[in-house]
């Protein structure tokens, strides 16, 4: 058993690694469990590890590789002090202060936690999946839309968040057909009326991916109708997927209040959650913006967060 520290920081992409900036510059000297780099869902670093390059992170005029940019960060929390564990947490207890986190069989305590443990995008299941990506393959129009400047592109879903890539995916692309399984979106019937009145956008309806195609970069895909099993090549040299995000939070249910989806639920304009001295930020509790610049600033709202209530219930 270790001694108890300010703060422990669970998760490291963009919102956990600037909490640390901020609490190691307060001297609250905290440890970053940033998670295994075999695990896709917790990876150190968090989802940009698997973008390849960031143009919209301001700062940075010419672009800066994803994985860069989160070295970048740790190295700057290093700086100040904080401590950083290459592991995951594998359970945790909120029920008494201090609180208890475990990493296998070692317990480590701490008079606050903050929660960064990020969310993940669904994806199709497909081999070639984890070599595309970022190659052609992506999840976020808004991160990797201008890359794709007069090609032709493909998004699969068919909720509100697949109509919305594709809607702005259509300022770049020369075409964009979206694929979904059924043969009518979910989506609401605004986003449904704008996407089939925008002549950019093609449907194919009753369709899934079945493969991908490229070594380097995506060449084409070839998807399968879900009735006849007739497949057809597409050739496509975007794929966007967007059948939806997955918080990482299966470590606090019944510990944390969260909704239906998982997405942990924090007080209006703060991080605070339903626990005392446990705070949260980022993609764990943010499924609106989901953008690398939101889940810094949330991280830095938590450190601030954690230290003045640290300040009034510890140190005080």
């Amino acid at each position: 058993m270790s001694d108890i520290r300010n703060v422990i920081v669970i998760g490291s992409g963009p919102a956990g690694l600037t909490a640390a900036i901020y609490t190691a510059r307060a001297n609250l000297a905290p440890l970053v469990i940033e998670g295994e780099p075999s695990s896709t869902s917790d990876q150190p670093g968090g989802q940009l590890m698997l973008t390849t390059e960031v143009e919209n992170f301001p700062g940075f005029p010419e672009g800066i590789m994803g994985p860069e940019l989160m070295a970048n960060f740790r190295a700057q929390a290093e700086r100040f002090g904080a401590e950083f564990l290459t592991e995951k947490v594998t359970r945790v207890d909120f029920s008494e202060r201090p609180f208890r986190v475990w990493v296998r069989d070692t317990e480590h305590r701490a008079h606050s936690i903050i929660v960064s443990t990020g969310a993940q995008s669904l994806m199709l299941g497909l081999e070639e999946e984890n070599r595309l990506i970022g190659h052609g393959l992506s999840t976020c129009a808004t991160c990797d839309g201008f890359f794709f400047r007069g090609h032709e592109i493909a998004v699969v879903g068919g909720g509100d968040s697949a109509i919305e890539e594709a809607t702005f995916l259509t300022k770049f692309a020369e075409k964009v057909t979206i694929i979904h399984r059924r043969d009518s979106l979910r989506a609401s019937k605004i986003m449904q009326d704008r996407a089939f009145a925008n002549p950019k956008i093609e449907f194919l309806w009753n369709h899934t991916v079945s493969s991908l195609q490229g070594e380097e970069s995506l060449t084409g895909i070839t998807v399968r109708h879900v009735e006849t099993g007739e497949t057809t090549e597409l050739p496509v040299t975007g794929l966007f997927v967007a059948i939806g995000h997955r918080p990482n939070t299966d470590l606090f249910t019944g510990i944390l209040d969260m909704e239906d989806n998982g997405y942990l639920i924090t007080k209006p304009g703060s991080t605070y959650t339903n626990v005392e001295g446990v705070f949260a930020c980022g993609d764990v509790q943010d499924h609106t913006y989901r953008q690398a610049i939101t889940a810094a600033g949330s991280g830095c709202m938590a450190a601030i967060d954690a230290e003045r209530w640290l300040e009034a219930n510890v140190h005080g």
